[in-house]
């Protein structure tokens, strides 16, 4: 949370953080407190009520990612809450402003980010919601962004139920495209049909997805777990398709002539790679959407900052219906 340099502002107490020490299972995630930073130049301090748990936080705290931090630090990256106090220079949020952030060590009460990086929080929208935000909406639409998806176009979410997914419906929705997504439960299939899925099939149902196009194929696919689907993925895919890959967790077995017979592409989905002025450009849409009542997230399981290890298993858990968020607040 403390960043080398930063001063502690002065009057508020210390707070509570998840802390992690030494890479390893979701038991090295433990509670501790640590004292609050003030925000430097350019920065907000947010006070946290609800932090989002992402798979990537998983892979991390595991040691098995290619970019780590340093240790000891706290895990996020998105959160919810209301803005504490703002540094110098900040103009564009005030002392109270609810926000979505999409920066910062968000399993804790309390963390900085720089201005750009917290998002106005309409009222409609609970603490918990917004901090499913940040990187499964923005990842949804940066995916509809890479394969230039447009109105009318035929979108196959694999994996629907989970938070990515329930972003990518809503926002294909919202742009005008047919979707069909899948999921693992029948609980999971009522969701991804009561927030505008076209159709909602089990993931294994090949012949159901292509016939909800009417033969046509998918134009997009959104897959979160390309090692198992992508195969699959391009045997769906109508003439000039586009797969978008945005999670895999192990090598994917493919026929490349598939690929080569409709002319299709593949795109590899990292939000991690764009610039500050390309994630403002997704955020200020997805705020967009919030106020207009197109986008609303949906939380699954909601633990306590204590039950962290409990939210980390749970996130890479099947079944998943929305967010998996922690309490922080």
């Amino acid at each position: 949370m403390r960043r080398r340099g930063q001063s502690l502002r002065k009057g508020v107490a210390a707070l509570k953080a998840i802390r992690v020490h030494a890479f390893g299972d979701p038991d090295v995630l433990q509670v501790e407190e640590i004292p609050t930073p003030a925000p430097g130049p350019g920065e907000v301090l947010v006070r946290l009520r609800a932090a989002g748990v992402n798979p990537v936080e998983t892979y991390v705290r595991s040691g098995n990612y290619a970019r780590l931090p340093d240790l000891p630090y706290t895990p996020g990256g998105d959160g919810a809450g209301d803005v504490e106090a703002v540094g110098e220079g900040v103009s564009s949020l005030r002392a109270g402003d609810r926000v979505y952030v999409t920066q910062g060590a968000t399993y804790a009460q309390y963390c900085t980010c720089p201005a750009a990086a917290a998002h106005p929080l309409p009222a409609r929208i609970s603490y918990a919601q917004g901090a499913a935000l940040g990187i499964p909406y923005a990842t949804a639409l940066y995916a509809l962004r890479r394969t230039s998806a447009r109105a009318g176009d035929w979108l196959l979410v694999r994996g629907g139920s989970g938070a990515v997914g329930v972003a990518a419906v809503q926002l294909a929705k919202a742009r005008g495209l047919r979707s069909v997504a899948t999921a693992g439960t029948p609980e999971g299939l009522q969701m991804l049909r009561e927030i505008g899925a076209d159709a909602a099939l089990s993931h294994d149902d090949k012949e159901g997805a292509r016939a909800a196009t009417g033969g046509h194929g998918f134009d997009v696919v959104i897959d979160v777990a390309a090692h198992q689907g992508l195969g699959q993925d391009l045997e769906l895919l109508a003439p000039g398709g586009r797969v978008a890959v945005i999670g895999a967790r192990g090598p994917a077995e493919i026929q490349p002539r598939m690929l080569m017979s409709v002319g299709g592409s593949v795109h590899g989905v990292l939000l991690f790679l764009l610039d500050d002025e390309e994630l403002g450009r997704l955020h200020r849409e997805i705020v967009a959407g919030l106020r207009d009542g197109t986008l609303t997230p949906v939380v699954g399981k909601s633990f306590p900052l204590e039950d962290a290890a409990q939210a980390h298993r749970a996130v890479l858990q099947s079944g998943a219906r929305g967010k998996v968020t922690i309490e922080v607040g």
